[in-house]
């Protein structure tokens, strides 16, 4: 460890530091950051863009007194590492120690637990107004950028907190990137701002009633130093807008900001002068599919909202699909009523979306969407019980769509599925549908689905047999089959496809020779799929045993972990079967 982060245990620590030493800090801390970020996968150009102000931010303000509320956490690295919790990025041993999030469990420098982008500003205005609710004082400083004021609520944010009439300073950290590069009317302005260094008389900002400061290199500390020295307790709301630099002092994240906004681990280690040899997923399947489909269909259009990376979709593939795709930025709920909108006009629009970002869209969903029953293809990716931090957790979507009327809800367990009920989705025009896009390695059986999907909610038996009927639904048909192999008899094993429904024909009749139906989603299990069968047969004699993940919020559980403490191993399963059977014969 080098000698100026050394010294450094707290904020207060920087008071007693020179210009000079704080530079010298900035590249310690960078030095830290890459080899973290490169052992353990994470935010790598978002934070090293930040170190610099983060300091100066540090060393003008004095938190926890002083409240500094972090948007999305992408920027959070360096606060943790002059917070006290610099061994988290200085020793091996203690690299998992914290989180990639604030989180005020580990600091009381952290106000909130933070995941989900455009947040910071709506937080802030809260903390102000409570400031000046109990006649106390301090600045709030809410810190937002990296493409988050592209969400709705950050524009809500702003909004309310320019008409607070006291201390609220919000920080612009101006990348010119989101996670890949910004999409919006907004960054036209932002750019203005730049090239005029914040002199344009167009701005955004001051619109809205704010103060406005630009700090023209928001990579030097004595500029950064002496702008918040200028905002420090101001007494009306104020922006400082920055220029910073993402990826800084990282060739290969300032050459390519969109691949090093998240990395995993060892990406600094490969050999990039080799192109990895490609690998078939379901994100190249599922892209593949959509480039043959625009070539014949002008009105095939994609979507995504600021992560085309998490579902595959590539610079080069975006180009491809020139004029037939947008990124309306971090605005999930945008997408789903544009997409809405573009099916009810007749477009056949194709939305992926993360699990854990699908939780923003909900009024969407039910009004814009399902109201209206518009045709939208949505792909639901990375929807799984994981080992993720508490805030990007991908286990709550099944009981978030499957329960909003008019949905149809699809499940597939292999490639060949999954093309299939893309084909059917994109082509049908009477629902909107969404896909659970398998999460893991590709699953192919070389024959070609031939299911009409237009049957909705009917049920695939796979294998029959007795007694027990195992409904094991998509990413979890494999553990049904072990499940299947471990029972020592001839069960039932039924890949039921549909979410959002049940084969009251087929469930009715496993009353006739089953004793017992289980139930196997990869997913939460309150308001979920398995919930659906237990209430079918609830005034019956059949017994059921829903099996998936309890109601709560994990954060960087190992996975083998939560599969012990739900009972999701096949030993587990096969056991509470038998317990159970043994029961109904006493």
């Amino acid at each position: 460890m080098s000698n100026i982060l050394d010294k450094v245990n707290s904020p207060l620590d920087l008071k007693n530091l020179s210009v000079d030493e704080m530079n010298m800090l900035a590249g310690e801390m960078r030095e830290v950051i890459i080899k973290k970020v490169n052992t353990t996968g994470g935010h790598m150009g978002p934070n090293l863009g930040i170190v610099e102000a983060t300091i100066a931010l540090h060393y003008v303000f004095n938190s926890p007194q002083d409240k500094i509320v972090f948007d999305v956490s992408h920027q959070c690295y360096p606060h943790k590492i002059l917070t006290g919790r610099k061994e988290g990025f200085t020793n091996l041993d203690k690299y998992y120690t914290y989180t990639g999030y604030t989180n005020p469990q580990e600091s009381e420098h952290d106000l909130f637990k933070v995941g989900h982008t455009s947040t910071s500003v709506s937080l802030a205005a809260g903390v102000a107004k409570a400031r000046d609710l109990k006649g106390e004082t301090g600045n709030v400083i809410a810190i937002i950028g990296d493409g988050s004021l592209s969400g709705g609520e950050a524009f809500e944010g702003l909004d309310n907190a320019a008409t607070l009439n006291s201390n609220i300073i919000i920080l612009v950290n101006d990348n010119d990137m989101s996670i890949a590069p910004n999409s919006g009317g907004l960054y036209g302005n932002l750019r203005l701002l730049r090239e005029t260094k914040g002199q344009a008389e167009c701005n955004f900002f001051k619109s809205m009633g704010f103060d406005y400061y630009y700090i023209e290199d928001g990579n030097n500390i004595e500029q950064l130093i002496s702008a918040f020295k200028k905002v420090k307790d101001i007494n009306h709301p104020t922006v400082v807008h920055m220029s910073t630099l993402k990826g800084k002092g990282l060739a290969a994240a300032e050459a390519n900001k969109e691949g090093f906004h998240w990395i995993l681990p060892g990406t600094l280690d490969k050999n990039n002068d080799s192109a990895p040899a490609a690998v078939e997923n379901y994100c190249t399947v599922t892209n593949d599919f959509i480039l043959n489909k625009i070539k014949s269909d002008k009105t095939v259009f994609a979507i995504s909202a600021a992560t085309p990376g998490a579902y595959g979709f590539t610079p080069e593939f975006r180009k491809q699909l020139g004029a037939q795709y947008m990124d309306v930025g971090i605005a999930e709920e945008h997408a789903v009523a544009f997409a809405s909108a573009l099916a009810k006009s007749g477009a056949k629009p194709i939305l992926p979306l993360m699990s854990s970002f699908v939780q923003r869209t909900y009024d969407q969903l039910s009004q814009d969407l399902a109201l209206n029953n518009s045709p939208v293809t949505m792909l639901i990716h990375w929807g799984a019980i994981s080992g993720a931090d508490a805030t990007h957790l991908g286990c709550f979507d099944i009981p978030l769509i499957s329960n909003i009327p008019n949905i149809v809800y699809l499940a597939p367990v292999n490639k060949e599925e999954h093309l299939k009920m893309l084909d059917w989705a994109l082509e049908q025009t009477e629902y909107p549908v969404a896909i659970r896009v398998p999460f893991g390695e590709l699953v192919s059986t070389g024959v070609e689905d031939t299911t009409d999907y237009s049957q909705i909610n009917k049920f695939k038996v796979e294998e029959e047999g007795s007694d027990v009927a195992i409904i094991a639904l998509g990413n979890f048909f494999k553990l049904g089959k072990q499940v299947k192999e471990k029972l020592g008899f001839n069960a039932t094993l039924i890949n039921p496809h549909f979410i959002t429904g049940i084969d009251e024909e087929l469930l009715e009749s496993l009353k006739s020779n089953h004793k017992l139906v289980i139930t196997l989603e990869d997913g939460v299990l309150d308001g979920g799929f398995g919930e659906k069968i237990a209430r079918f047969y609830g005034n019956s004699d059949m017994k059921v045993l829903n099996f998936g993940a309890k109601k709560e919020f994990t954060d960087l559980v190992p996975i083998n972990e939560l599969y012990e403490r739900y009972h999701l191993t096949p030993d587990l399963i096969v056991k509470d079967i038998q317990e159970c059977l043994s029961l109904q014969t006493v």
